[in-house]
């Protein structure tokens, strides 16, 4: 395997800034997620690691190796598309020979290498069906097993699972992850869904607009964004309008008074998470606001609510599905009190 450097990269098409000064190590053995809206560049960042597509400026190096002008096979990277890209008029086995065939792997080793790569994705039983024979699922081990077979140095994945069904993606996400960590492969994982990024990477870099955002382990993320953008795509987030007044306490532009622990004077909106706050019959001891319950959205594991503040405030939250939250017999209408810790409070600047 191999770390990955990629140093001041830039990409345009024509006047369009598609990558804007993009600089990140990746650790040998990490999975990062690039996570982003579409259209904010990261496949982009995949395609040129991958070999697809130059760059305007910037270096990419694998390992110790400078691969910015390299053509895609010498890099040695294995890259599985969203859409798979299988050859509908192969078989399982000649599409995974097919990478061995374009690196001159021997005849001799081939079928070795074959084999292998089907075990991985316990897909050896199919290995004489076609494309067109097999589920979504059985398609995407397909292309996994391909990529795999030619022993790349960097695996890369652009938004693999987006086809899947949402019970069979998850079931391949844990595939590929548990995958990932037992051949110890350095991987670049692309998709806009962030329960994925969440839950697959070691590291996530957020893209916005062409540009990296942040980049950290997901709790980091998820309990510090470094700005609104962040706190907003990753997650959901209530968010105050106001500024800070005296140490510790936050003015909404509503008049609530918010205790927080930070003392960022130049901060002007609070964010809290709809799971960091509680519903109550009666006041609670902090932070607590007047609402009135506007909805409620039984999602099995949980319930999301909307609440309607004072002024023109509203509000998000999100109850587990517990006796207790039972228990208050929540409805439409019904008055209430919100209310959250200081610490669950992170404040940003516009």
């Amino acid at each position: 395997m191999a770390r990955v450097s990629l140093q001041n990269l830039n990409k345009k098409f024509g006047t369009s800034v598609a990558v804007e000064d993009f600089s990140l190590d990746i650790a040998d053995g990490e999975l990062v997620a690039f996570l982003g809206p579409s259209g904010c560049g990261k496949t982009t960042t995949l395609r040129m690691i991958a070999g697809f597509i130059d760059p305007t400026a910037g270096r990419i190096l694998i390992g110790d190796t400078d691969v910015t002008d390299l053509p895609v096979h010498k890099r040695n990277t294995g890259m599985v598309f969203q859409r798979y890209a299988l050859f509908p008029h192969m078989t399982v086995s000649q599409n995974v020979s097919f990478g061995l065939e374009m690196h001159k792997v021997a005849p001799n080793d081939r079928e070795a290498r074959i084999r292998e790569a089907l075990d991985m994705v316990r897909m050896t039983a199919l290995r004489d069906r076609y494309p067109r024979q097999l589920s979504g699922g059985q398609q995407q081990r397909v292309a996994i097993a391909r990529a795999l077979a030619i022993e790349p140095r960097v695996f890369l994945l652009d938004e693999p699972l987006s086809n899947l069904d949402a019970k069979l993606r998850l079931e391949v996400r844990e595939e590929i992850r548990a995958l990932q960590q037992r051949l110890g492969l350095t991987t670049i994982f692309v998709t806009h869904d962030q329960e994925e990024a969440l839950a697959m990477s070691d590291r996530m870099a957020i893209m916005y607009n062409g540009c990296v955002q942040q980049v950290g382990t997901p709790d980091s993320l998820y309990e510090n964004p470094a700005n609104l953008f962040v706190a907003d795509f990753l997650g959901k987030m209530n968010f105050f309008a106001g500024r800070l007044q005296g140490r510790g306490a936050f003015m909404t532009e509503a008049g609530c008074v918010l205790s927080v622990e930070s003392t960022r004077g130049d901060a002007t909106r609070l964010g809290v998470r709809p799971e960091r706050i509680l519903i109550s019959r009666t006041p609670g001891t902090c932070n607590t606001i007047a609402v009135t319950i506007a909805s409620l959205t039984y999602l099995g594991a949980h319930v999301d609510i909307k609440l309607d503040g004072p002024g023109n405030m509203r509000l998000a939250c999100q109850l587990p599905n517990t006796t207790a939250s039972r228990d208050l017999s929540l409805a439409p209408g019904l008055q209430a009190f919100a209310s959250f810790q200081p610490q669950d409070c992170v404040l940003f600047t516009e």
